[in-house]
Formats: structure tokens, sequence, C-alpha cells
């Protein structure tokens, strides 16, 4: 009889045979019955057949053997055949092929018919269409469809490269599933998480536990939940997942990336932080283009201006921010708010139909029957543009039916009207207001101890008026014409000047209070002026 080489490590391998098929029967996700193969498995060819004494339940087969069952063909240099128990081990050069789309190898395959479970262990490849499973260890369930690795396996699948400590690949539904320690290298990006499924077929990862993605252009994802297109970058996230690039940080319960285009969408909650401009956007629905530099926030959208004097809060029903020369030391951005915005800071606020502020020239723009606060004052107007430096307002420049108002009492306010006006700051305080064009004016004068001595009505082509401690302290007039009224005969037609309004029911009380919009009532709008046109030049009159 003729011997064969390492039996006893081949007996212990047999022995091992049996307790490997139970665990993998164990491993069903539900208490199904298990379906078995009846057919049986058939020796095809072999150079050599014999039969050894330490083992004589098997068929000992050596060189060229291939052995068929169920569709499956396998070649191996040797095996042990349990013909009884329709089972087989299989040594050196395995190959099982399923079909024409399914190959195993490895060093050894034990195999149970019944069950059709395979274990190929050493150096062992799992090959389906253009996927390839590489590992020491894969369990194969036929009957299942899936493959099991316990150890550390690498799936290779066109220019995804994915490593995990534990995973499982089912072919007929392209899904490969890994745990703990899991990496997936591409040349476009890299990702690392503790639990991961993918799908070969789509290029699809869909992420299941705590992700980190980081592109080759330095884009930054973190992400609970959601899918990951690995050919073309695009996300669709979920449980308030991240996108991060050039210190801008967008986050929301749901989030649509595309690292393509550079486009990200996020609903729910939305908070768009912009670290380098020190400002944020939020909303329920909030869009970011990396290229063009525009960010965009609606529904409930927030714009918050940080700066050392304080958090400036301006609400409107559309917010857009565009960055210009991005990436560069000339890079500046303009902000648009459109319809209804509101403004708070706790020295300043403001109320206008929309809004834009540019950054190049540190001016805001405002329009629509604006109207703005500054503690005890408040000036509005057709349009006013706000001049700020470094964030803390430094003049202010209010066109066409100008008025700037200062409580005195509950009845009685100073009053400046005019065609336009300058109002001026030192540290966000009312320094000096410059008015031209049909200036109106009422003012109450008082003693030093504050003692009322009466109220000034004057009418004068232009006037300065200078601040002190927040009051008035000398007043400059161009050829006025006026009347002193002593306190008790002031005439009630002359203490409130034509389109005075004191709108404290529109100001913004607090942050939260920029998304309760008022409206100014009917009959306290502005009059509709004409604007002026320039008129048409013809070269016949040049």
């Amino acid at each position: 009889m003729r011997k064969h080489g390492n039996i006893g490590i081949r007996l212990l391998i047999g022995t091992m045979c049996l307790s490997v098929f139970c665990v993998l029967s164990a491993s069903r996700p539900d208490n199904r019955p298990r379906k078995q193969s009846s057919e049986e498995v058939k020796l095809i060819h072999s150079d050599v057949l014999y039969k050894n004494y330490m083992d004589v339940r098997a068929d000992v087969l050596v060189g060229h053997v291939k052995l068929y069952h169920d569709g499956m063909y396998l070649d191996c240099d040797s095996a042990r055949f349990y013909k009884d128990d329709n089972t087989f081990n299989a040594y050196g050069h395995v190959k099982m092929v399923q079909g024409d789309t399914l190959t195993l190898t490895s060093d050894t395959l034990l195999y149970n018919g019944p069950m059709m479970q395979a274990h190929a262990q050493g150096h062992a490849v799992l090959t389906h269409r253009k996927t390839k499973l590489v590992t020491d260890i894969i369990d194969y369930d036929r009957l299942e469809g899936v493959g099991f690795y316990p150890r550390h396996g690498t799936l290779y699948d066109g220019d995804n490269v994915l490593d995990s400590d534990y995973g499982q690949y089912t072919p007929a539904l392209n899904e490969a599933i890994f745990k703990d320690n899991v990496v997936l290298v591409n040349p476009k990006f890299d990702l690392k998480t503790n639990e991961l499924y993918y799908y070969a077929n789509t290029k699809i990862a869909r992420i299941v536990s705590e992700t980190n993605i980081i592109s080759s252009d330095s884009t930054f994802v973190y992400a609970l939940r959601g899918d990951y297109n690995t050919q073309t970058g695009e996300a669709n996230l979920m449980d308030r997942s991240h996108v991060y690039k050039d210190m801008r940080d967008i986050v929301g319960d749901s989030l649509a990336f595309d690292d393509e285009t550079g486009v990200s969408e996020a609903f729910g909650d939305v908070v768009l932080i912009d670290v380098e401009n020190k400002c944020m956007l939020t909303g329920n629905y909030c869009r970011y283009e990396d290229q063009t530099g525009i960010a965009l926030a609606t529904d409930s959208a927030v714009c918050y201006e940080f700066s050392e004097q304080d958090t400036l809060y301006v609400h409107g029903d559309t917010l857009r921010m565009v960055t210009y020369n991005q990436k560069t030391d000339s890079a500046y951005r303009d902000l648009f708010a459109y319809h209804k915005v509101r403004m708070f800071r706790k020295d300043f606020q403001g109320v206008c139909d929309s809004l834009v502020s540019h950054e190049k020239d540190s001016c805001t723009y405002l329009y629509g029957q604006p109207i703005l606060w500054n503690e005890g004052q408040q000036v509005f107007g057709e349009e006013i543009r706000v001049y700020n430096n470094d964030s803390t307002v430094e003049w202010i420049h209010i066109i066409n039916q100008a008025m700037t108002i200062e409580r005195v009492d509950s009845v009685s306010y100073n009053q400046v009207a005019s065609k336009e006006m300058f109002c001026y700051f030192v540290d966000g305080v009312i320094d000096r207001n410059n008015a031209k064009g049909n200036v109106y004016v009422v003012y109450f004068m008082e003693e030093d101890d504050g003692a009322r001595i009466g109220m000034n009505y004057t009418e004068t082509p232009e006037l300065n008026l200078f601040m002190k401690n927040k009051k008035v302290d000398k007043i400059w007039m161009s050829t006025p014409s006026g009347v002193m009224y002593p306190p008790f005969a002031i005439p009630e037609d002359k203490r409130y000047l034509t389109g005075f309004v004191w709108f404290d029911y529109i100001r913004p009380k607090d942050k939260d209070d920029i998304f309760g919009w008022r409206s100014k009532k009917k009959e306290q709008e502005l009059k509709k002026t004409e604007r002026r046109v320039v008129p048409k030049q013809h070269l016949e009159n040049l």
C-alpha cells in the first residue's frame, strides 16, 4: 500500500471538519430549518486511490483530484473522501468553482456535502466576477451564498481596497459586510470606520457607524449613517453628519454631498460655520458650493456675525453668502438677505425688506423702508447705508424721507427730518448727526438739572447735532427759522413732525424675536417717491 505524508495533520483537520460545519450552521440569522442537499459528492478523477489503516472510512485520493457536487467542481492535489458522510477534505492547490462567476482557492478545504458548506484555510481567495476577497480563512455557505472570514481580510474591487478584522461577502447580492478596524482605500479618498456595508455592483458604501472620510482634496466627511458612492463621490448622509473643507463646516439632520462638484445640501436644523470669516449660517435648508464660494440658507435662516463687540443675528426669508477670491490673501465676501429681514445685536437692531452687505467696502445697504435702532435712537428712510469698522458701526447714511428720533419720555421725542442724513458713531454710540435738505427739527430743551424749558421747532437747510453722554450737547443750523414753545403751550400739531412714528412694536427685542416679522401699519408706511432717471443723451446734442 502506498504511503501518504502528513497523515497526522490531515486526521486532525478531518476531526475539525464537523465542528466547523456546526458553527456555520449555527450562524444562521433566524430559526428557519436549514435545507440539506441529497445529492452525492462524485469523484471524477484521481491519479491514485487507496485506503489508509489509520482512517479506514476515507478514500485517499492523490494526484489531479477532481470532485463534483451539486453544481460545484473542485480540483486539488490530494483529498480524503468520506463517501458515507458525503464529505471530503482537500489539500494542496485547492480550487472550488461554482458556475462561471465564483471561485474559491486555498491551501486546504473541508467540505460538507449535505450542508453544502466549505471551510477554506491558508491563502484563501474568494473571487466573484471582478471582486476578490483575500484572507487566511473563509467559511463559505453555498446554500446561503455567503462567505465569512473571522480574521483579517482584504476585498479588492476595482479602485477600492477594503480591509477589516471580520467580514462576510454575499456574491448573489454583491454585498460585503465589514466589521472592526474597517479601512477603505481609494485613489480619491480614505474611509475609516468600525462597520461598513459595501455593494460591489454599485460601488456604494453604506455607513452604519461612526465613519471618517478624507478626500484627496482635503475634504473631511464625518458620518454616522448614510450612503457614499465610491465612484462619483456622492453621499447621502443622516444623523447630523458633517462635511468640512477649507475651514467651513456644514452639518444637518440629513446631508447630500457631491465631492466632484463640491456641492453640499443639508436639511433640518442646518449649521454652516465659516471659521475663517467668523460667521455662521443656520436654517432648515442650506446649500454650499465649494467651487463658487456661494452659500444659501432658507427656512428660518440666520446669519451670525461674530465680533469682539457682540454677535449680530440677521434673519431673512433667504440668505445668500458669496466668497470671492477664495484661497487667496485677498478673499472677501458679500451677504445678501431677501425679504422680511430682521437684525439683532445688543447695541444695534434693524428691519428692512432686503439687505446687501459688502465686506470689501465695509458697507451694508438696507432697502425697503428700513429702520435702525441704537439704544434710545431710531432712524429710518427709503434707503440706509451702514458703514462699519471691524464690525462696529462707524457712520450711517439715510437717503430720502430720512428721520432720526430720540425718545425723551413717553410723549416727547427729539426729531430731525430731512432729505438725507448722516449719523456718526463713536464706540458704538451716536456722536453727531448731520441733516441736509428741507430739515425739520423738534427738540425739547432742558436745564442741566433736567428741568424742561420748552420745545423748539425749527426749519433749516442744514443741521449738525452734537451728542455728549448720549444726550444732545450742541446744535448748529444754517439760516434757521423756528419757534420756541414753553412746556405748557406746545401745539399738538407741532409736537410731532410729519412722518413721525415710534416703531417700538416692530423693533426686535432679542435674538429669538428676529423670526417674528411685524409689518408697518399701512398708514405709517413711507410715501412712494419717484426715482430720478438720468435723461438719455443723444449724440447730436453733444
